[in-house]
């Protein structure tokens, strides 16, 4: 039986409560079974993210591999459907499912992650060119994130009146008008949905290859809000911190092959997301404390700034 990792496991509950403990008694019991079905035996420490495990393994077709066993929730439905859309093309190649379990059987990159990466324009062209690469014609069945936009407008009021927030009353406005915009106006193209450097792993058939999709059909340049936002430490340390986000954008939009004004508008919409969502439930990486409110506060930043065009063209940020 695998061992699953402690910190995981004490993630899992203080987040899902009894369920998730329910969920982690069964879970070696489900690796091994899965490990039978698919012919594989174990190949190294079981590793996890956020919300699953990942088993390293060996399987005779396919030689190393690597076993992800999620916790049942609606955001990982479609990860399987998104890889298979794929087939490889950025992404780590499926080689089998079994979605009665969230899981699947991948191909295995490497443990080390774009973010490790000292050059940020490069961080960010290599997600850009990521981003285009998994930018294909959306499979039937796939949520639609246009049929979001309602929602999404009708949170952002909630959220707005209700919360406690130092956010200008345009700043928000120009959220709302993307979500009614933008957000009804989306193509059917395959995304990844929550695209930042963490999720970009190194591997041997690629350079780089993503892991960790939602799934969605809409915008390319809906994944620029994500990146942005996973760059919060590096872009705060920059001594212009207005000309290293909109060279930030101006360098994803140009290797992902977007408009450049659709992805500072979806940047700003997500910001403004997320200063409301820390207020509300806080980030993975801070819950609670003087972390959080500098996290939040950093957002508020951010989606102030990006409510007007980038002066000019782009300069270095460092």
């Amino acid at each position: 039986m695998i061992e699953v990792p402690e910190a995981f496991s004490r993630s899992t509950i203080e987040r899902e409560g009894e369920a998730g403990a329910v969920w982690l008694a069964g879970l070696p019991g489900t690796v091994e079974e899965l490990l039978d079905c698919w012919e594989c035996v174990p190949d190294g420490e079981v590793m996890h993210g956020g919300v699953g495990i990942i088993v390293p393994v060996r399987r005779r077709a396919e030689g190393v591999a690597a076993m992800k066993v999620s916790f049942p929730h609606p955001g990982n439905v479609n990860e399987p459907d998104a890889f298979a859309a794929w087939g490889g093309r950025g992404a780590v190649l499926l080689h089998e499912r079994a979605d009665e379990h969230f899981a699947m059987l991948l191909e295995r990159a490497r443990s080390s992650t774009l973010a490790e990466l000292e050059d940020e324009d490069e961080v960010v062209r290599v997600a850009g060119r990521i981003s285009h690469a998994l930018a294909i014609p959306a499979p039937p069945g796939l949520p639609r994130l246009r049929d979001q936009a309602d929602v999404w407008v009708a949170q952002l009021h909630q959220d707005a009146q209700e919360l406690a927030h130092s956010l200008p009353r345009y700043v928000v406005d120009a959220a709302v008008a993307t979500a009614q915009e933008l957000g009804h106006d989306q193509p059917d193209t395959l995304v990844h949905g929550d695209l930042h450097a963490r999720n970009i792993l190194r591997a041997d058939r690629e350079p780089w290859l993503a892991v960790d999709p939602k799934g969605y059909a809409g915008d390319p340049a809906y994944d620029s809000g994500t990146l942005l936002k996973s760059r919060a430490l590096t872009l705060v340390e920059a001594s212009d911190l207005r000309k290293a986000v909109f060279r930030t954008l101006h360098v994803f939009a140009e290797a992902a092959e977007v408009d450049r004004e659709r992805a500072r508008r979806w940047a700003q919409f997500h910001a403004v997301q997320a200063a409301f969502w820390g207020r509300r439930h806080g980030f993975r990486r801070a819950r609670k404390g003087p972390r959080l409110n500098w996290l939040t506060q950093f957002a508020d930043s951010l989606a102030e700034l990006l409510v007007d065009s980038a002066p000019g063209p782009p300069g270095a940020h460092r």
